[in-house]
């Protein structure tokens, strides 16, 4: 079971058949903790063989030459694509593992790791079978259509805030560790770890 980063930081996720509102979930969940001044890191697994740069740019063209790995990077924001050829992809543990210290975070599409989930539901879902009825890390449901939510507390799909204050009572308290400084200084693991009551 991941809980949490190895540097302390909650880890929740946001899960849910196709349809069920994941992505606009962990959206605005990302929004309202980010206004709350927590650094927010998300991770987010693709089914398909995703490509974060276009076909005619100076990255592309790096990698399709046969660069293992390309960074990108600008004032702005930074990248490492890393070709897997053939190689199994990255496990949970070791992609969270990689993340920067951050106060929190998103996970989107991960069914089956073991962490703390939302479970999202909407009426236009895939299907509507129940995930906590097999998932004993289903914290809370979120849905746009009355349920059943048993011992779970049940939120509606746009009540954000709730759900939001929710994870914070359930997993926090939350903590700005890495956010109030994101404008002044730079975290280390270290400090944040240590913050957070966690060995780095």
């Amino acid at each position: 079971m991941t809980t949490k980063t190895p540097y302390g930081a909650p880890i929740i996720g946001i899960a849910g058949w196709k349809k069920s509102g994941k992505t606009t979930l962990s959206v605005r969940l990302i929004e309202t903790f980010a206004a709350r001044g927590l650094k927010v890191a998300s991770l987010k697994h693709a089914h398909h063989a995703f490509q974060i740069d276009d076909k005619e740019t100076d990255s592309a063209r790096h990698r399709q030459a046969g660069a293992a790995q390309v960074a990108v990077v600008s004032a702005a924001r930074w990248a490492m694509i890393t070709e897997l050829n053939g190689a199994p992809e990255p496990n949970f543990e070791e992609v969270i593992a990689a993340l920067e210290p951050c106060d929190i975070v998103v996970v989107e599409s991960y069914k089956s790791a073991a962490i703390p989930k939302i479970e999202a539901r909407r009426t236009a879902s895939f299907t509507r079978k129940p995930l906590c009825d097999d998932d004993p890390m289903i914290i809370a449901i979120a849905a746009d259509h009355e349920v059943d939510g048993g011992q779970l507390p049940v939120f509606s799909l746009s009540d954000v805030e709730a759900i939001a204050d929710s994870i914070d009572h359930k997993l926090g308290p939350l903590k700005a560790v890495c956010g109030e400084a994101g404008a002044g200084k730079s975290v280390t693991r270290q400090q944040a770890a240590g913050a957070n009551g966690e060995k780095a």
